[in-house]
């Protein structure tokens, strides 16, 4: 039985580096992307180096549809290969006031960053059941702990993550399956590429903007059994933000 990791969104940013450090640990890897082929390759030949086993699998996490069919249907066609871990790291984000937010705006980032967690998350947890493991991680927002102007909506589908895993969880853990979410603060990646570090670093004790590295480690942590203790929790790893310094 081959193990493996799911990554969604891991062509890019966080997810990429997510899906580099677990390649370092041995996992074999699925990436998921949505559009963007040219980097997804460039992922898949990253992670190879480490000499383990990688392969695409493009879907729309936010269409159930697709993901039954393109998820749900590995699941069904590879039985002698077995989702270990799952990051549900893909996200996207539409600000807007909400006195002018269309609902298509609102519905898109729902849909993309909170209902995918059920979406993606169900097609996997059947086999980890039954295996009595897993390890699922969820990459929130520091956006859903304290809310951002003009994110009503992104902050709405973040801060739904942390109820969810918090009852998954016990759901879970009888059956040795463990769940919890990250929330990283201001990280360096083409998502905040539009807020000035040097602004808003100061509001961070560390005084500096984290990296995608930096993130990527705690997943793998989160990922490997070295965290076998931990469950249900909501980690944030923000440098020390605090929008009262």
């Amino acid at each position: 039985m081959s193990n493996y990791a799911l990554v969604t969104g891991g062509s890019r940013g966080i997810g990429k580096a997510i899906c580099l450090k677990l390649a370092e640990q041995g996992f074999n890897l699925l990436i998921n992307y949505r559009s963007n082929a040219e980097k997804a390759q460039e992922t898949l030949e990253a992670v190879q180096q480490f000499g383990i086993t990688a392969e695409l699998l493009p879907f729309n996490i936010g269409d159930s549809q697709a993901v039954k069919e393109q998820l749900g249907g590995w699941v069904k066609n590879n039985p002698d290969k077995f989702i270990e871990v799952l990051v549900n790291n893909a996200g996207v984000r539409r600000d807007n006031l909400m006195i002018f937010m269309k609902e298509e705006e609102w519905e898109e980032v729902i849909n993309i960053n909170l209902n995918s967690f059920f979406y993606v998350t169900k097609q996997v947890l059947r086999k980890m059941l039954t295996k009595k493991s897993g390890s699922i991680i969820n990459v929130s927002s520091q956006s859903g702990s304290t809310g951002w102007k003009g994110q009503v909506n992104y902050s709405a589908a973040k801060s739904g993550l942390f109820g969810a895993t918090k009852s998954l969880a016990i759901e879970l853990g009888v059956k040795n399956v463990r769940i919890n979410t990250i929330t990283p603060g201001f990280i360096k990646t083409e998502m905040i590429e539009e807020i000035p570090e040097d602004q808003y670093k100061e509001i961070v004790a560390l005084k500096r903007f984290g990296t995608s590295d930096e993130v990527a480690n705690l997943v793998a942590f989160l990922a490997s059994d070295r965290s076998s203790y931990i469950n249900g929790q909501v980690i944030t790893i923000d440098g020390g933000y605090h929008p009262g310094f």
